[in-house]
């Protein structure tokens, strides 16, 4: 009876909760909140995908579209007007997260319907995995039958592809991906019932561990396949990417706000290389070299240390640099900020990806080891000189990276979901714009380290987009990095290799520059003006974590918003016209 009655005040308790408007731990008369809705909408996301684990299959399509339809219902029954201007905000930005998932989802499905032919046994598994999915009690011989199939199917899809090979490198990846989704399924549903139900592990005891061993030599295989338009190197450099053609650029431009053509922005960069190659001229009479910069820049590389004392220099440098912000009183930077920074050394291996600094929650550092040739270590030391590394560790530290990732993990988290290079990256090399306006750089040689940074952010973008825009070659771009802003050729190498190969997205490259200077610009509108001090500005953006920038002018600006927002800020001016 105690249990019994237990029930009972359960059950009302709950009927009062609902009758009140009460569910899902919010009342339904509370007003909207854009941190309620991210993290709402992210954990569904989360917890479907716990369900729904086979990706390239009709019924994720299916829940998933359904999911996004919804949600997209369901912002738009929301009164805009009524928002707060940061609730206005997050809705703008989980609205177009929302539609691009739903277009990522498009793009997903159409490769899948490409590659149906390759697994045709998808369908036996997904079943087995939905009757284990609520533990469903099995019939253990068909479910045996059922893999005994699944294995016969295998071998009519290895002719089915020897007859009809799969389009392209990129489809190839999926259908591989795609077996292993289904392979992990189908352990997963094993494991469940395998020693749990007598009569399913005496079935399985022989069958399982033959269509499982089936499986995975069929995805080996499946790798190792020709493809109908194989990818081919562009040239010599060994490097191959993936261009991804104006269209697709022009798409993700719109996403991260940029409202500049690829075409105007490879302008907009060379007028800032130009500013840099002025700038540098003044610094290379100044040593004696005339307008010969090369030579300024070879002199200033000589002036590295030797193996061993590099990672003194760069805590002495990010010291230096602490010391200054907080004289300026730019930045608030919290004590436990400066006691949390680390630093690790990159592998050769990580080198050939980038020869100079990596940064985040610490600073990788590029220096010569004892597993490289004689000209890569040479190379290596010239790239790590004092000046490159001055201009360059508090980028990677306090206030950049380093700081921001600390502001992040304690600042409206939940905004990580909208995380963009062009906030990330842009605020590191903002720092860099700001110290050299404050003077930060004293002398020429100081100064052509601050301006090789700069030069090269100017490059990223001239290299990285002809290169997507199918008009230049791996090696058109190294040589580029040599000719125009001095590297060596090591680093040139691995720059073009990291862009192309290593895991960024086509639009990484120009989010140092477009980033920084729509910050740049912003600082000039609110600081400039007198509306906020430095610190206020900096910390502000701190607090709002890594949104794209034109949504945290909106904030700072007051400026006046709508749920279809469209980016229209010309940060970098309208002069450029096509």
């Amino acid at each position: 009876m105690k249990h019994c009655s237990r029930i009972f005040s359960i059950i009302l308790i709950f009927l009062i909760l609902t009758s009140t408007g009460y569910s899902n731990g919010r009342a339904f008369t509370d007003p909207v909140s854009g941190e309620a809705l991210i993290n709402e909408y992210y954990s569904d996301v989360q917890d479907l995908s716990l369900v729904y684990i086979f990706k390239n299959s009709d019924e994720y399509f299916t829940r998933f579209g359904k999911l996004y339809n919804d949600w997209l219902a369901r912002l738009k029954a929301i009164s805009f007007s009524q928002l707060s201007k940061e609730d206005q905000v997050d809705y703008i930005l989980l609205r177009r997260n929302i539609l691009s998932d739903q277009y990522n989802l498009e793009q997903s499905k159409q490769q899948f319907l490409k590659i149906g032919y390759v697994i045709p046994f998808g369908t036996d598994i997904i079943r087995l995995q939905q009757q284990r999915r609520r533990g469903n009690t099995l019939n253990p011989m068909e479910a045996a039958k059922t893999l005994s199939e699944v294995a016969g199917k295998i071998k009519q899809a290895r002719s089915a592809v020897e007859k009809n090979p799969l389009e392209d490198e990129d489809l190839r990846k999926v259908a591989v991906g795609a077996v292993d989704e289904l392979q992990k399924g189908l352990q997963n549903f094993y494991s469940f019932y395998n020693g749990y139900d007598p009569e399913f592990t005496w079935w399985m005891k022989k069958t399982y561990p033959e269509t499982d061993a089936a499986l995975s030599e069929y995805s080996k295989w499946l790798g190792k396949q020709p493809v109908a338009n194989p990818e081919k190197a562009m040239d010599n450099s060994g490097i191959i990417g993936h261009p991804i053609g104006k269209a697709e650029l022009e798409r993700q431009l719109r996403f991260e706000m940029i409202p500049y053509s690829p075409e105007q922005l490879i302008q907009i960069a060379g007028q800032q290389y130009d500013w840099c190659l002025n700038e540098m001229k003044k610094a290379s009479r100044e040593m004696g070299f005339g307008d010969d910069w090369g030579k300024a820049l070879d002199k200033v590389k000589e002036n590295h240390l030797p193996p061993g004392q590099q990672p003194q220099l760069i805590n002495e440098l990010e010291e230096h640099a602490l010391h200054l912000i907080d004289s300026m009183g730019l930045v608030t930077i919290p004590q436990v900020a400066r006691e949390a920074w680390r630093m690790v050394m990159l592998s050769p291996e990580q080198m050939r990806f980038a020869s100079y600094f990596l940064g985040g929650p610490q600073i990788m550092v590029a220096y010569a080891n004892d597993e490289q040739d004689y000209d890569s270590k040479m190379m290596i030391m010239r790239s790590g000189n004092y000046s490159f590394a001055r201009a360059e560790v508090f980028h990677e530290l306090i206030p950049g990276h380093n700081l921001q990732f600390f502001m992040n993990k304690r600042y409206r988290s939940y905004r990580r979901q909208f995380n963009t290079p062009f906030s990330a990256e842009g605020w590191a090399f903002y720092w860099e714009m700001i110290l050299w306006d404050k003077g930060y750089n004293r002398t020429p040689e100081e100064k052509i380290g601050a301006l090789f940074w700069r030069m090269t952010r100017c490059a990223r973008i001239v290299f990285s987009l002809n290169y997507h825009l199918k008009n230049w070659t791996p090696q058109q771009c190294i040589d580029y990095l040599v000719e125009k802003v001095g590297l060596e050729r090591f680093s040139a190498e691995s720059e073009v290799r990291r862009s192309f190969t290593g895991g960024y997205g086509p639009l990484y490259q120009l989010a140092y520059m477009m980033g920084a200077l729509q910050m740049y610009q912003l600082h000039h509108e609110v600081v400039g003006k007198g509306k906020m001090t430095d610190r206020q500005f900096n910390d502000t953006f701190l607090q709002n974590n890594t949104i794209p920038i034109e949504m945290f002018r909106a904030l700072v600006t007051d400026q006046k918003l709508s749920p279809d927002f469209s980016t229209q800020w010309k940060f970098a001016g309208d002069v450029l016209k096509q």
